[in-house]
């Protein structure tokens, strides 16, 4: 199927994903602004985001129960209110200690009903499953073009208008998905054309149960776990660590706009990958070249130059976890409950974004230095390319392949 004859949902998804996660990975170069006008350390804003990335993933698996009993229209809806009161919240503070509920709650909770588990959960309802790891690769390459079109354009709001006006700037750009959210059709009504041959006596607690006794599916957990890491210590802590090298801001901003357009290519490439070949051996190939990348990044003099080149290579591997591992757990269990089983996975990924963010301002503070976090994620990328390799991807059930 070409990627021009899929349905508009997934279209309409695409927009959101790159608003939604756009303004989210444009968050790292809001720390120096944010804790200078607080008068805070680093560890300040790190928290704050670390609040955002757990309850992101603590919301998960509710938002996706709800999203498949009542559709993702009215999910998503709810979520972009709750995304751009968050941001707006957060600019016209006056105290310190609300971020953690604008920046860290709203924002989380926004975020969880507008990302990737709402809306490949519909997507999945709608493509047929031989596609399904081409459409969930296109569909997270949407959110990698938010960040390489966002960035460039949160730095230059920083500039012009200060970070209090850049954040009511994304505020208003979150009635974007409002707007797109509107014009979508539930997907349950199309479910069956995907799920007909699925157990239709299947329910929500027995899925559960078939998914919490495998042992793939926690293996699943412990990599997403190692993904969410990296990129929330990366798009956190990188443009600090890269001025603390003497390095201009715009080389930060440059660095992680590279990450976001490679990884449009990257996403769809490991996204096709997963089509033509094992998931499970895909997913590990990609944990082995991010930790040559990261080990070479650590290695290397940071100069702009190579903060470019690593954030090209990095972006390259940067969310196509995510087509793999949503394709993964659909071929083992099925798409009917995707949602929900994704979601979880999802929240094992956002408990180590929570770590990744947090301890890598916690490390800053108290050594002076991110080199021993840097090194941290190397070991991880490496442990998590082996503990791909063991993971049954056989369909608990022949309907669970379509």
């Amino acid at each position: 199927m070409s990627i021009f004859r899929f349905p508009a949902l997934v279209w309409l998804g695409i927009g959101i994903l790159i608003v939604s996660l756009g303004i989210r990975q444009s968050f790292g170069i809001f720390m120096m602004p944010i804790s200078e006008h607080f008068q805070t350390g680093r560890e300040f804003f790190s928290f704050a985001i670390a609040i955002q990335n757990l309850l992101f993933g603590l919301f998960q698996p509710f938002v996706g129960m709800a999203a498949d009993k009542w559709g993702s229209k009215r999910v998503i809806l709810l979520g972009a209110i709750a995304y751009s009161l968050g941001l707006y919240l957060t600019s016209i503070t006056t105290e310190a200690s609300v971020l953690y509920f604008s920046l860290g709650a709203l924002v989380g909770l926004g975020l969880s009903a507008t990302s990737y588990v709402i809306v490949l959960g519909a997507v999945a309802k709608v493509v047929p499953a031989e596609h399904a790891a081409k459409a969930f690769g296109l569909t997270t390459a949407a959110g990698s073009f938010g960040m390489f079109a966002m960035i460039p354009g949160a730095q230059m709001m920083l500039q012009d208008m200060g970070w209090q006006g850049a954040l009511q700037g994304f505020a208003a750009l979150c009635t974007l998905m409002v707007a797109f959210s509107l014009f979508m059709k539930s997907a349950r009504s199309n479910a069956r054309k995907t799920q007909q041959t699925e157990s239709d006596d299947l329910t929500l607690k027995q899925a559960l149960k078939e998914a919490f006794h495998h042992k793939g599916y926690w293996l699943i957990h412990a990599g997403f776990f190692v993904c969410g890491f990296h990129v929330m210590f990366i798009a956190t802590h990188l443009p600090s660590y890269l001025a603390d090298k003497h390095l201009p801001a715009s080389s930060a901003a440059l660095a992680l706009a590279y990450v976001g357009i490679f990884n449009i290519f990257g996403s769809y490439f490991w996204g096709l990958m997963g089509d033509k070949f094992s998931k499970r051996h895909v997913m590990s190939m990609l944990y082995l070249f991010r930790t040559v990348v990261i080990a070479a990044f650590v290695t290397l003099p940071v100069t702009e130059h190579t903060a470019a080149l690593f954030g090209g290579a990095i972006g390259f591997c940067w969310l196509g976890t995510v087509p793999l591992t949503s394709g993964l757990v659909r071929q083992i269990f099925g798409a009917r409950y995707l949602s929900t089983l994704y979601g979880l996975v999802f929240f094992t990924h956002q408990v180590g974004s929570f770590l990744g963010a947090w301890v890598g301002g916690r490390i800053y503070d108290y050594y002076g230095s991110y080199e021993p976090i840097w090194w941290s994620t190397v070991v991880l990328a490496f442990v998590a390319a082996l503990i791909h390799l063991p993971i049954n991807d056989k369909p608990l059930r022949v309907a669970s392949a379509v």
